[in-house]
């Protein structure tokens, strides 16, 4: 996703209200059935907050495969488990694996299991995505759920929180656990150590050993406290306008390297994950990627990780790229290479690389090159190499 596409979701949409009537709502609907998914900005919604013993409030949202999938699927179910969690927050990726296994392990026994996304894409800032390769929009939920196959529906309600206002999930993850008649027996935390294989998810499986037996939890564990991720309700985005505004802002400078400071950037002689990409501005496909690599900058930039930019126009082009790079509000390390003789700038790079543009590299401290594209990058593949490197990590 691209930054222009986060500021055009945050510029689009017309309040809808929420209903929360039985019927399927039409909204993001086409005539044949095809879920197509619309964030809408919000003045702020009364959230609410379930007791143990309230009635679950009804929903009927779109699966990841596009279908519809309301609380009536689920009528024949003794315990019904709904997992409000999201796709970029490191908590719900830390309990990821769990979550499964539950599924694995209670799927046969009567119980019910469903995951839903509140998130509202339109509050997310790039900054946000720090340790994910995806947002919460609805296409990368269908990424996540069949990279990680899960085993269980994943339901979006990010266009309007038609139906999560009503159950109130503070953070993602927080779990729900209803009993026969839907009513709440437990909410909270899936267990209370974070870190992937810490724990087993003891809270939640308590909670539906106990409903499943008819039994009441205690007061102090029918309600534990969740950390994680914060909701991302659609009309918190006044942060991310002020922060997107405050990004175009910045300055944008250019500055002339030679091949001796170009050997020396490659060598990477710093503790962060170096991205590199080497591109023109008579290039057409490095004109066209190049806001991936800002909006990446963005979001791994608090990490143990920089990108810079390496223009090969000929040095006398200095206001010509200065030019674009403010174009694309580029307020990072940007390079002109200060030399008309491109094989010595292939030279210094090596790598394989025959000289096309673009070319991007991924530097190790040292120089070791841990991930290359020759040519125009898939965005995906990207990100997930420099978070998946054992310098970033999806996980505090």
């Amino acid at each position: 996703m691209k930054i222009n596409y986060l500021s055009t979701l945050m510029m689009a949409g017309i309040l809808i209200l929420a209903s929360c009537g039985p019927q399927q709502s039409m909204e993001g609907a086409k005539p044949n059935g095809e879920f197509i998914p619309n964030p809408q900005e919000m003045s702020e919604q009364p959230v609410g907050k379930l007791a143990i013993g309230d009635k679950a409030p009804y929903f009927n949202l779109p699966n990841v495969d596009g279908k519809y999938v309301s609380i009536d699927d689920f009528k024949d179910a003794d315990v019904l488990v709904i997992n409000f969690t999201c796709n970029h927050c490191p908590t719900a990726q830390a309990y990821e694996e769990r979550f499964k296994q539950v599924v694995n392990d209670y799927s046969n026994k009567g119980v019910a299991f469903v995951a839903i996304s509140a998130n509202s894409p339109i509050g997310i800032l790039p900054e946000e995505l720090g340790y994910t390769d995806l947002n919460d929009d609805y296409h990368s939920m269908q990424i996540r759920y069949r990279d990680m196959d899960y085993n269980f529906p994943y339901l979006y309600d990010g266009d309007t929180h038609e139906y999560s206002l009503a159950y109130g999930p503070a953070v993602t993850p927080q779990v729900f656990v209803f009993d026969k008649e839907r009513k709440l027996t437990y909410s909270g935390r899936m267990d209370s150590s974070e870190k992937p294989g810490t724990a087993n998810a003891e809270d939640i499986r308590n909670a539906i050993d106990r409903t499943l037996a008819g039994e009441a939890l205690e007061a102090d564990k029918a309600i534990t406290p969740a950390f994680g991720c914060s909701t991302k309700w659609a009309w918190k985005n006044e942060y991310a306008i002020k922060t997107n505004e405050e990004w175009k802002k910045k300055p944008v400078t250019v500055e002339k390297i030679s091949t001796t400071g170009l050997s020396e950037l490659l060598h990477n002689d710093t503790d962060q994950l170096l991205l590199i990409n080497f591109w023109a501005t008579w290039c057409g496909p490095c004109v066209v990627e190049y806001p991936d690599f800002i909006e990446i900058q963005r979001m791994y930039g608090a990490r143990d990780f920089r990108f810079v930019s390496l223009s090969m126009d000929n040095p006398d082009q200095e206001e010509k790229v200065l030019k674009f790079l403010k174009s694309k509000y580029s307020a990072v390390s940007n390079y002109l290479i200060d030399t008309d003789d491109k094989y010595a700038v292939i030279d210094v790079v090596k790598n394989g690389w025959d000289g096309s543009l673009p070319l991007t590299l991924l530097i190790e401290p040292g120089g070791n090159v841990a991930y290359k594209v020759p040519g125009t990058i898939k965005n995906l593949e990207l990100r997930r190499a420099i978070v998946d490197h054992p310098m970033i990590g999806r996980y505090y």
